[in-house]
């Protein structure tokens, strides 16, 4: 499984509402973090999120078992490990 944790905070909204929006990504909340799942790979797209290029640089708390292949200014995919 795929996991991936960003802070809750306002910046980071976007990235969140795309995640959520994507059947196969569970998104909850740990503590002051959203984790996201997917039993596959997790592809968010920063022009969808409305996320300008300091704070998308910048969304990712942790991970889980999980890579990131691709973090570029087109989008973020992460993978099980």
């Amino acid at each position: 499984m795929s996991r991936l944790y960003v802070l809750d905070v306002p910046e980071n909204e976007g990235v969140v509402k795309v995640a959520s929006a994507d059947r196969e990504v569970t998104v909850d909340k740990v503590g002051p973090y959203f984790r996201l799942s997917a039993d596959g790979d997790i592809v968010i797209d920063r022009r969808a999120t409305g996320c300008r290029h300091a704070v998308w640089y910048s969304a990712i708390a942790g991970l889980e078992d999980s890579k990131i292949v691709q973090h570029d200014k087109d989008a973020l995919r992460v993978v099980m490990r």
